[in-house]
């Protein structure tokens, strides 16, 4: 598996009120097999890896209490839990979990950042992190959204090192992030910051959005409305490929992104003008306004993962 460096996105999980449901869903969407016996993962009594060629790529587990919000969580790699986790408290954000070992696998916390997006750390033990990212069915980029820039951007600025590139288009306000110690850019980018805009409802509350990759965006939107999901953001064309975000069928939001094919021109030239990119962040402008489920609006849940995911879109790692 490859090494996660400070501050890289290295997992991703889902807390789901019915599991097995949770497993069929994405074991039709994105071809997902999963582990042959669920785990005992902290608070999680049932805990179940994905995997795309027997390789884990993320995790489905059982909401161990209903209050909590349905959605997909993201994992920031730690060197240190501990001490990231104090740094968190320093830099105004909050630690709702604190450092809890699972199973030799490594050591993980929940915080949330002084907007209340809520986030994972992962200290690896036996396992880094993803074993396959950026092929279908795998994770490709996240994002987080919030109505406070000023006080998240230096935020991550000290907690990871993150090292901020705005878009050229000076009209989109979105900050991608590269890790400490690399050249600042799209190339080194592992994630983003968006703006929750007067173009979404007024509770909507920070929140995380995860991107899986697919190979064809379209095709991949049709099928999850089959198996009942709800289109966010119908598909459309950014700089980078051609994104969609949905809800599934149990009420968690996660994007898709489908790249070009190399020697491809990216997206499929509609016309649209998207707000803000994937795979380097974006917002789709018009009327796809994201619709948080009522879960969405609580307070934080403590429980790793547990994110109040909305539905808008962000940008991959390649």
């Amino acid at each position: 598996m490859a090494a996660f460096t400070e501050g890289m996105p290295c997992w991703v999980d889902a807390q789901l009120p019915d599991l097995e449901a949770g497993k069929r869903f994405y074991g039709e969407l994105f071809g997902w097999t999963y582990s042959e016996k669920a785990a005992d993962h902290g608070p999680y009594p049932h805990y179940t890896d994905a995997l795309v060629d027997g390789k884990p790529v993320a995790a489905l587990a059982s909401k161990s209490d209903g209050r909590m919000p349905t959605t997909w969580g993201v994992y920031f790699a730690a060197d240190d839990a501990a001490a990231t986790a104090r740094r968190i408290r320093d830099a105004g954000g909050q630690v709702i979990t604190t450092p809890t070992p699972v199973d030799g696998l490594g050591t993980t916390v929940l915080a949330a950042d002084p907007a209340g997006a809520v986030f994972g750390l992962w200290q690896k033990g036996e396992r880094d992190g993803f074993a396959l990212q950026g092929a279908p069915g795998s994770f490709c980029w996240t994002e987080v959204y919030t109505r406070d820039k000023d006080a998240v951007d230096p935020f991550y600025q000290e907690v990871f090192g993150f090292q901020g590139t705005p878009l050229p288009d000076e009209t989109v306000d979105y900050l991608m992030w590269s890790p400490a110690g690399t050249e600042p850019g799209e190339d080194t980018a592992v994630g983003a910051r968006s703006v929750i805009t007067d173009a979404f409802p007024v509770e909507m509350p920070g929140h995380f959005l995860v991107y899986f990759s697919v190979a064809d965006t379209d095709a991949t939107v049709e099928h999850a409305t089959r198996l009942g999901a709800r289109v966010t953001a119908p598909p459309f064309d950014i700089p980078y490929g051609r994104m969609a975000v949905l809800t599934d069928d149990q009420g968690a939001a996660f994007a898709v992104l489908a790249e070009p094919e190399p020697g491809q021109a990216p997206g499929r030239t509609t016309g649209h003008t998207p707000e803000r990119r994937p795979d380097r962040g974006t917002e789709p402008t018009g009327n796809h306004q994201a619709q948080p489920h009522p879960e969405q609006t609580g307070e934080h849940p403590a429980a790793p993962g547990a994110e109040h995911q909305t539905d808008t879109p962000g940008r991959p790692a390649g």
